[in-house]
């Protein structure tokens, strides 16, 4: 279907041939065809037509969609009294109109998966805030449309965290409307590919680094040990780490990994089945500084095995969320316990730390890390991968889906 409407006036093309005038203060093209929906918008006193074109050099050419594909969390309930007993995640058509009142709508390219998202989407953790859902903590793409003067049509930009995939719909969809403030440009030569290669992972990576050097950790001081080596924010971080000249330890409990490890950087690889931890409140000071995603017993002795003022960025809990220690690592060493937070990373911050994964942080083995890529339609298989502790590095999720136009 194909139509010209406006304030005042809706009409078809012929309307506007031979040099023809519609008047009104916004003027639009519509050409539908399937599930895709062509919008030509000017703001403007008129619009003029022409030998059966319109001329109009200031128009928006946008598009947009009437639905889209999403990958959306469903609760399962008992027929009575209707409690929730579980989750279900299935891809399906969303109306586009459920983004009218988003700030800011992106043209997803890329996402990929993190423990959280799969925590989520298999209702193995309490991840959800509300339901039903959009999945998907991360995204990366273009802006199709905005109501924020900050960005226009086609800029490249990357929303991870911020709420995203927890409490507001997320990524794992052709479109994503967000908050303005959510909403990050891409640094000069990336891409949305890249920016999903790192994702919450490398950002969570980044900031960990950044709060450690800001506690005052500096190349030479010592060793750097990294936990759950092998995950996203492990891999990640030992590439990062090795780049600006850190001694890295990989602490993993997978044997199989020590070549990948050390091919991003590990100057040694600990395998935690071999580790002696002990339970003395101060055991030997080995680390300059370590990047957690454990907890528990894990993290437990990292406060206790820190040399003076070392720093510990707790990034992470897929052991256990306890931590039993005693004050005397912080009291005695003057170790620092830094929590490292992404999702609610203030902006000004936020910004600085996309930048520094652009330049000094940016990661030098990305063709290691990034192990595969799997469309919206696979996405839910490789879920218990996650759950189960079986994935390595970065899984990206292309977003495309066949028969979506680019733009």
């Amino acid at each position: 279907m194909l139509r010209w409407a406006a304030a005042g006036c809706v009409g078809a093309p012929a309307d506007l041939r031979a040099g023809g005038r519609c008047r009104g203060d916004s003027v639009r093209l519509v050409v539908e065809v399937g599930r895709f929906r062509w919008f030509h918008v000017r703001r403007s006193k008129q619009l003029v037509g022409t030998g059966g074109e319109a001329h109009d050099a200031g128009m928006n050419r946008d598009l947009i969609p009437t639905e889209f594909k999403a990958l959306r969390i469903h609760p399962i309930r008992e027929r009575t009294p209707g409690q929730v007993v579980g989750v279900e995640a299935r891809l399906e058509s969303v109306p586009f109109d459920e983004l009218a009142e988003e700030e800011v709508v992106i043209r997803g390219r890329y996402s990929t998966i993190n423990y959280k998202d799969a925590l989520a989407a298999t209702g193995a953790g309490k991840i959800l805030r509300r339901l039903p859902l959009i999945g998907g903590i991360d995204v990366a793409g273009t802006v199709a449309r905005s109501n924020d003067a900050r960005f226009r049509v086609g800029d490249e930009v990357v929303v991870t965290g911020c709420g995203l995939g927890e409490t507001h719909h997320g990524g794992y969809a052709e479109f994503v409307g967000v908050p303005g403030d959510w909403v990050v440009p891409l640094p000069a030569s990336t891409s949305s590919r890249w920016a999903m290669s790192l994702g919450t992972a490398g950002f969570t990576a980044a900031l960990a680094i950044h709060r450690l050097e800001h506690n005052g950790l500096r190349p030479g001081t010592g060793p750097v040990a990294v936990t759950g080596a092998t995950g996203g924010v492990g891999s990640l971080a030992i590439d990062m780490l090795a780049g600006r000249g850190y001694e890295v330890v990989a602490i993993t409990g997978k044997r199989e990994a020590d070549v990948y490890l050390k091919s991003l950087g590990a100057s040694a690889v600990w395998h935690r089945d071999e580790m002696e931890m002990g339970q003395r409140p101060l055991e030997s000071a080995l680390w300059a500084a370590a990047i957690d995603n454990l907890g528990g017993d894990m993290l437990a002795w990292l406060t206790r095995s820190m040399k003076f003022w070392g720093g510990i960025a707790s990034v992470g809990l897929t052991r256990s969320a306890e931590l039993h220690t005693t004050v005397m690592p912080f009291i005695l060493r003057g170790v620092n316990l830094l929590g490292i937070n992404s999702m609610a990373t203030p902006r000004p911050l936020r910004l600085s730390i996309w930048e520094r994964l652009a330049a000094e942080l940016r990661p030098r083995h990305l063709d290691k890390i990034v192990t595969r890529e799997v469309s919206l339609e696979d996405l839910t298989a490789v879920f218990a991968e996650y759950v189960g502790n079986r994935v390595r590095g970065r899984v990206l999720v292309d977003l495309d889906v066949p028969g979506m136009p680019r733009g």
